[in-house]
């Protein structure tokens, strides 16, 4: 299944949007949070990010999902390591809304590309 990876300023949104992403996929999806500096502040960590990429990528890939500026840039940094494949990618879409439609297509086994498409979508749901 392909790994999700949130990574936000706040380790409370990166870890609450990661708890209901993986409610709605189950436990066979990794879904990693990398949230908050390292001294539990609001930040971005690179050390974090990479972590986070390596525990949700079990051989099938991975997504990264951002909140705000910084977080893009860290992310952006950690994966000029992981470009090469296209295996981890960076998605562009909205965090809590993409995250869980990525987690949904990635628990029915869908390879990496329809899994990003997939958040990315997200982006036109209407909510009204």
């Amino acid at each position: 299944m392909v790994g999700i990876v949130i990574v936000s300023h706040s380790r409370d949104i990166a870890v609450g949007t990661a708890a209901l992403a993986a409610q709605m996929a189950g436990d066979e999806v990794r879904i990693e949070a990398a949230g908050g500096a390292p001294d539990g502040g609001l930040g971005t960590d690179g050390a974090l990010v990479e972590a986070a990429i390596a525990a949700a990528d079990q051989g099938d890939g991975a997504i990264v999902l951002g909140d705000l500026g910084s977080a893009i840039l860290t992310a952006r940094h950690v994966l000029d390591g992981h470009a090469e494949n296209g295996a981890v990618r960076l998605v562009d879409a909205p965090l809590v809304e993409g995250a869980v439609a990525a987690a949904v297509v990635s628990s029915a086994g869908r390879p990496v590309d329809e899994v990003a498409s997939a958040a990315e979508e997200a982006r036109a749901i209407p909510k009204l």
